[in-house]
């Protein structure tokens, strides 16, 4: 059987390009669109006045005292989109909608009706080009090769994807926010300090080190890299009762009655996928007007839709379709009578579980209405969980998971880890991970041997401007666990504990063996060593 093929279709700068239709603005004027005062999205002839993403405003026009300027609006983006999307699917029928700018169909389809995939590529650049708007076409085995190769405007032979791939810098992994999660940046970022700068470097590394030493997300990106398909075969279909519809009285003419219709309509569909206890990733939205006109389009995310991302795709496909009708540009010519929603894809809603409380309730469905209050407004990575998880140093067994998505750590707990840090563990680990100095008894600094033993036995602990005398310690334990390098980044590294008496502040050397000392004067701490330095990792309590 042939290997299936998917089309791209990707519009340059939608964000920008939308601004500017919506304010009549020649191709020739510099558009950027900012969000909270920065500059998120910009036209190639902005990029050209020297203006980029992170710019603020006043910097931005100070590169190009004749831009325009224009605030993010998702609602804009979708309503503007529609054309497109209508344009390529009277060219094409099938389309997929990841997000506006950007949708996908299936490719096999289209080269043979038009001959060759580079011929319905030239058709399909015409379609959107007559209604006004440019767009580059990308073709291959997997999508997010597709989405990849549409940035390019390239075709990518069969069997070809992880040659086209490899070369490419490691970040392009993430600068496509519908086919990654919030954490992907993260990702990228880790894959970068440990010298995996290409995505054929990470594509590079076998599927069981990237499954032991990485989350969940890490294991679709890898599977991206390799060019492999990236959801499993097993997505299963969803029953028809998931199925929901509304009659609409008085009919729908308006955006704003048409988005308070789609938003309860967003709320019933998504208790009926808790019932079933699953979760959509592919949602289609149809609609019917007076006239009998029947009106569909698929959305497809990376992430399960929550009911606030289910309502934002409705609204934006209403608005769609209602501008397009009052401004007669080819939408329906009467007004909406029946909305229907139908989940094209479900899978396990396990993505979705919290697990914060043990049980379900009202306690804990106004938690997490308010924790995704929170997360709607700071950021997918703004609220996270703790998720136990396999590694040797207290930071390495916490895996911090965005909220909504599934709880697997970063590395299995349940293998043995020899040379972790022995229980119990710290009660507070530190982030910011402060520098200290451990000295002997007679003031010299104390560091580890190549034998891997302390240099003298340690007596005294500076922490900043504050000293205390130590009552006990444990090691050191060198560390040694780099599996991609044969020498740490950091160079030797080894981990103490160290117990010390807060009670004391002016004498030099207190005896270990002491007794008087309550258990409210003594404070144990984790250290951690590289760079012939000491640091605190954790505090116990």
């Amino acid at each position: 059987m042939k290997a299936r093929r998917v089309l791209a279709v990707w519009c340059l700068d939608w964000p920008a390009a939308a601004a500017a239709a919506e304010a009549g603005a020649p191709v020739t004027q510099a558009v950027a669109v900012l969000s909270n005062g920065k500059v998120v999205a910009c036209s190639a002839v902005a990029r050209a006045e020297g203006i980029r993403r992170g710019l603020r405003k006043r910097e931005a026009q100070a590169c190009c005292p004749d831009l325009l300027v224009a605030q993010e609006d998702s609602d804009r983006d979708g309503r503007l989109f529609e054309p497109v999307v209508a344009a390529v699917d009277a060219t094409v029928p099938g389309v997929e909608v990841l997000r506006p700018g950007l949708l996908v169909l299936g490719a096999r389809g289209a080269a043979r009706f038009f001959g060759s995939e580079e011929a319905a590529a030239e058709r399909l650049v015409d379609a959107v080009a007559a209604v006004g708007v440019e767009c580059q076409i990308g073709i291959a085995d997997e999508l997010s090769t597709a989405v990849l190769a549409a940035r390019r405007a390239t075709i990518v032979p069969p069997g070809k994807g992880s040659e086209f791939l490899a070369p490419l810098p490691v970040s392009e992994l993430a600068v496509e926010p519908t086919l990654a999660a919030p954490e992907r940046g993260e990702l990228v970022d880790l894959l970068h300090r440990l010298g995996l700068r290409r995505i054929g470097d990470f594509a590079a590394l076998t599927p069981a080190e990237v499954t032991s030493r990485f989350g969940k997300d890490a294991i679709t990106a890898h599977r991206c890299a390799r060019a492999e398909p990236e959801r499993p075969p097993a997505s299963r279909l969803p029953a028809v009762d998931l199925t929901v519809e509304q009659r609409c009285d008085p009919p729908l003419e308006r955006v704003d009655t048409a988005a308070f219709a789609g938003r309860m309509l967003a709320a019933e569909l998504h208790t009926k996928l808790s019932a079933a206890a699953v979760a959509c990733t592919r949602l289609a939205i149809h609609a019917e007007t007076e006239a009998g006109e029947q009106l569909s389009r698929i959305w497809r995310c990376a992430e399960p839709l929550t009911p606030e991302s289910t309502a934002d795709r409705i609204r934006w496909q209403l608005d769609g379709w209602l501008t397009r009708r009052a401004l007669r540009q080819g939408g329906p010519t009467a007004p909406i009578t029946l909305l229907r929603l139908d989940p094209v894809e479900v899978v396990s809603s396990g993505a979705l579980q919290l697990g914060l409380w043990g049980g379900v309730g009202e306690d804990e469905e106004r938690a997490r209405r308010a924790l995704a209050r929170v997360q709607g407004l700071l950021g997918g990575d703004a609220v996270r969980m703790g998720v136990l998880s396999g590694g040797r140093g207290p930071d390495e067994r916490i895996t911090l998971v965005p909220l909504g998505d599934e709880p697997v750590p970063a590395a299995d707990p349940a293998q043995p880890w020899p040379g972790r840090l022995p229980e119990p563990a710290p009660a507070v680990v530190l982030r910011n991970r402060p520098e200290v100095r451990l000295e002997s008894a007679d003031g010299s600094p104390v560091w580890v041997t190549d034998r891997g033993l302390f240099t003298a036995d340690p007596a005294r602990l500076h922490w900043g401007r504050r000293s205390w005398p130590l009552l006990g310690w444990a090691g050191p334990w060198p560390l040694d666990d780099h599996w991609w390098t044969h020498r740490s980044r950091r160079g030797f590294a080894a981990r103490a504990q160290v117990l010390i008496d807060t009670a004391a502040r002016d004498r030099v050397l207190i005896d270990a063996d002491r007794r008087d000392s309550t258990d409210r004067d003594r404070r144990a701490l984790l250290l951690l060593g590289y760079d012939h330095s000491w640091h605190v990792e954790g505090l116990y309590e």
